[in-house]
């Protein structure tokens, strides 16, 4: 068995047609975690088909050692290896979803959070930035926090995704984390006050870096020259840290994901309403909103400050 998802036999016994579509049937990253999932169960010593036993097995030795988070993708990617591969899912059966539910249980060990980078935050970040390097993460740092955009979604923007208009700008995202079937949506930004307006920062990097078409935002070598290729998503979060160190805080406790999360605790500070940050987010559920909100507000009305 290799590392794919699918069998190389299997691959071989459909048409070209249907090994398109399976393979637009799931985005990069998710099809990268996924055989990267696989293949650590292999490691270990498992094999498609496998038995229930077997992967309750799996899951108990790595119980300690791996976040629930992760054993529950990694049961998914061994599911649907078998799916795909014509086998019947040992991912469903009573035995590995009850070893499941008995590890979360047991070990309960809290999800990482990262810090979420403020609106001051990230204002400090890009006050002093100068050069090439620094007008594309001042435009990258902006344009993260106020857009809300994933660091995935960020590094996929395109110049021609970017629309100028009277109130700022507006950003055609064409896939998202929530938005398998492709179908788009608009991100607006408006015009900002000040210097850290992202859509003068936008325009600002555009004009410098003399880019007309194709990935936005771009690795710059040490000379200041624009490279053609797109930052990856690893990069986001090496520029947030690297701001972060720059203007005192841990970088330990910043990830890509700060800038998404800032968004989110700022815009409820500010009292915005939870549909319109949902709509700027793309969440498609509140839930997850409500753990922000709740952070946000931890000193709204605490009862131990009117004592004082």
């Amino acid at each position: 068995m290799t590392k794919s998802l699918i069998d190389s036999r299997a691959i071989r016994s459909l048409s070209p047609q249907v090994r398109k579509y399976l393979q637009a049937s799931l985005s990069d990253n998710t099809r990268r975690a996924y055989s990267n999932d696989l293949a650590h169960f292999i490691k270990w010593g498992g094999r498609i088909p496998s038995s229930p036993a077997r992967i309750a097995s799996y899951l108990t030795e790595h119980a300690n050692t791996l976040s629930y988070a992760t054993l529950s993708r990694r049961v998914v990617a061994i599911g649907r290896a078998h799916t795909i591969n014509r086998f019947p899912s040992p991912a469903d059966t009573e035995i590995v979803k009850a070893t499941l539910h008995g590890i979360r249980r047991t070990t309960s060990r809290a999800q990482r959070r990262v810090s979420p980078v403020l609106l001051h935050d990230v204002q400090t970040m890009v006050r002093d930035l100068q050069g090439m390097k620094g007008a594309r993460d001042r435009a990258l740092l902006l344009t993260g926090f106020a857009g809300a955009f994933r660091r995935s979604e960020l590094v996929a923007i395109r110049v021609e995704d970017v629309q100028f208009v009277d109130e700022g700008m507006v950003i055609r995202l064409r896939r998202g984390k929530t938005d398998q079937a492709g179908r788009g949506r608009d991100i607006a930004i408006p015009f900002m006050q000040g210097k850290s307006c992202p859509v003068k920062a936008v325009i600002e990097w555009i004009a410098q870096s003399a880019i007309t078409g194709g990935a936005l935002f771009r690795s710059v070598d040490r000379y200041g020259r624009v490279v053609e290729h797109g930052l990856s998503p690893q990069s986001v979060a090496l520029i947030v840290k690297q701001r972060a160190t720059a203007i005192g805080l841990d970088a330990s406790q910043f990830s890509g994901h700060s800038l998404r999360a800032g968004f989110v605790t700022s815009a409820a500070k500010a009292s915005a309403s939870i549909w319109k940050i949902c709509q700027q987010t793309g969440h498609q559920s509140e839930a997850v909103m409500q753990r922000y909100i709740r952070d946000s507000h931890l000193f709204t009305d605490n009862p131990f400050g009117k004592m004082r």
